[in-house]
């Protein structure tokens, strides 16, 4: 594995756990901009996670 896969991965693990928390912040109602920015950067943080692994050849 290469350095930008683990970096990679670690964007991946760390948006997903805020999209998790940010979701049930906002099932319990939690209506406050807490929810939406724990949602907005898990989300940013995942898909670039994804992206860097997707284009980390090796």
């Amino acid at each position: 594995m290469t350095p930008k896969s683990i970096i990679g991965f670690i964007l991946t693990l760390v948006g997903l756990v805020g999209l998790i928390y940010g979701g049930i912040d906002f099932t319990k109602g939690g209506v406050a901009q807490a929810s939406f920015v724990y949602l907005i950067l898990g989300g940013v943080l995942f898909f670039a996670g994804i992206s860097l692994i997707r284009t980390t050849k090796g």
